[in-house]
């Protein structure tokens, strides 16, 4: 049986405004090259999960990713986004926003109320800089989202005994602090550096490797 190339999360299934995904490892595609090049390389495919989940590749908008906290406030389909961002947030109907990660935490917002809708790219400087509580806030602002309202879910990432610090907890715990509750914070506990036939992993494979991507996109 042919193991699949994207996972889904219960929590987000349930809610029927969205449309989501993460990508997983694709055995047919060498990535044992540079970030940019592994990029390019995934493009097609990854254009091809957003066609299955219903969206056009013209509607997806992702982020060009410096280990910060910033994020992008994106209204429209096919406008890129500002340059050195790790999130993405939005309430269009239409759109799909992604986010790239291997080993870091995707950090899925979805606010079935509101309609907004974000991902955040969270590893060691952008949960130090506590961008999911920036994202929360930034989302309040703009959308009128309540954080008791949100649904947060966390991407496999990478997590101790493997790495040192065990991000994955300090972002529930910064989701909690700004008030997301207990309930609604989502995580499985995959650590991405345990299985390379299902995630690509930045550490294991020093660099030379893909990404998996995360999708969220409001119907």
């Amino acid at each position: 049986m042919t193991p699949p190339l994207t996972a889904t999360f219960p929590s987000l299934d349930r809610l029927t405004p969205f449309a989501h995904g993460f990508t997983l490892r694709h055995p047919e595609i060498d990535v044992k090259v540079d970030r940019e090049e592994a990029l390019r390389r995934l493009t097609a495919w990854h254009h091809e999960i957003v066609a299955d989940l219903g969206f056009s590749a013209a509607s997806l908008a992702t982020a060009c990713q410096v280990h910060g906290n910033g994020i992008a406030i994106v209204r429209e389909a096919g406008i890129e986004p500002a340059a050195q961002m790790d999130g993405l947030v939005s309430n269009t109907p239409g759109l799909m926003i992604g986010i790239y990660v291997a080993d870091c935490c995707a950090v899925y917002l979805a606010d079935p109320i509101t309609g907004a809708f974000g991902v955040l790219h969270s590893g060691k400087k952008g949960t130090e800089q506590n961008i999911t509580g920036t994202g929360i806030a930034l989302m309040r602002d703009t959308f009128g989202t309540r954080p008791e309202d949100l649904v947060v879910q966390l991407s496999p990432c990478i997590r101790p005994p493997a790495y040192e610090i065990d991000f994955a907890a300090d972002i529930r715990a910064q989701a909690l602090a700004a008030g997301v509750p207990s309930h609604q914070i989502h995580d499985d506990g995959t650590c991405t550096s345990s299985d390379l036939t299902r995630f690509y992993s930045y550490r294991v494979e020093k660099g030379k490797t893909g990404r998996m991507l995360a999708l969220l996109g409001r119907r």
